[in-house]
């Protein structure tokens, strides 16, 4: 008990040098090298009030791509997963299924062959398991897969399968005043769920792809209802038109990893005055996958090109990156796959 206050004192120490080290480095996971000076100097410009960048708190709108921008997109997009983990589960439902392609495929596990359909078949798949039900009762689905659903090769769960430098640009922005919205591909209700928990986005910063929606009574009481048509759908083009249409201001700074990021990028870079882009670019296959041009998940070609002359700041993953994934601790000599 005699050295109690003495342990005390030390603990408080530690605990204050390592507030100070984190309020010094923003960004801890991410290397000293020219993308993240570029990210705190924007970021210092546009929030000093002194500064000839400044931009009101207001007008401080932030967007990230999801899929392959703040979780892995490798080697199947989650939501997709999650797309034939449902149909599985309710294919007794469905007799028909087993001559009837593309679920014929998919329940053979033929997924190859499923795919040959093109964006039709997956547009099938994602109405027959995502449609015909209350808004309430999907989202229960959603969370009840995605506590327990795992990478087909890394047998973490999904939601650890999160990048940690992305986690970091994220609070810190928001400890800037910044609004950081989700902007993705992926299903709006799909992602809702669990954005709070995941990322600190709460549901109603999250824009992505939806169905259609009715309102209808059942014994008196209203519900939404799910139909099997697709609303919108949000990428490429897709994206500046829905930021518009949710938000209302355009991006001061956006994220992204492909080419389907692209127009978010170059609509937010194109506004006037200061402005940032970036491009996570997946070059560590150690640690994660590395990939690009010919991928056909998360293909990033154009935007590579472009990046220069754009002003874009390309983050190259193995070399920007000294961790990657949420739940480790820093080791800059060792992979944390």
């Amino acid at each position: 008990m005699k050295n109690r206050p003495l342990s005390l004192l030390i603990v408080f120490v530690i605990s204050s040098l390592a507030a100070r080290a984190r309020a010094a480095d923003p960004l801890p996971s991410w290397n000293d090298t020219a993308a993240k000076q570029s990210v705190i100097a924007f970021v210092e410009k546009v929030t000093a009030k002194d500064s000839p960048d400044y931009v009101a708190p207001v007008d401080r709108i932030a967007t990230f791509d999801n899929d392959g921008t703040l979780w892995a997109e490798q080697p199947v997009y989650v939501q997709l997963l999650f797309t034939l983990d449902r149909l599985r589960e309710i294919a007794p439902q469905h007799p028909e299924w087993p001559n009837q392609e593309p679920f014929a495929s998919v329940l053979k596990g033929d997924l190859k062959a499923a795919a040959a359909g093109g964006e039709k078949a997956i547009a099938e798949l994602v109405m027959a398991t995502h449609a015909g039900m209350t808004t309430a009762a999907f989202e229960k689905i959603v969370v009840d897969w995605i506590a327990t659903a795992r990478h087909p090769q890394t047998d973490k769960l999904y939601t650890e399968m999160v990048y940690q430098p992305m986690l970091e640009l994220i609070d810190y922005l928001k400890a800037k005043e910044f609004k950081v919205f989700i902007v993705s591909g992926g299903g709006i209700e799909f992602m809702r769920p669990w954005t709070q928990r995941v990322y600190g986005i709460p549901p109603e910063q999250v824009i992505g792809s939806s169905i259609k929606t009715k309102y209808e009574l059942r014994d008196g009481k209203p519900y939404l209802v799910r139909l099997p048509a697709l609303n919108f759908f949000d990428d490429k083009e897709g994206k500046p038109v829905a930021i518009n249409h949710h938000i209302g201001r355009r991006p001061i700074a956006a994220f992204g990893n492909s080419d389907g990021d692209y127009q978010m990028l170059e609509w937010t870079t194109s506004g006037e005055g200061l402005r940032l882009g970036l491009v996570v670019h997946h070059t560590d296959a150690d640690r994660e996958y590395a990939y690009d041009r010919t991928s056909k998940i998360g293909q990033l070609s154009k935007g590579l090109d472009d990046a220069k002359s754009k002003g874009w700041i390309v983050a190259d993953m193995k070399k920007d990156w000294n961790r990657v994934w949420i739940g480790k601790a820093l080791d800059t000599n060792t992979s944390d796959k």
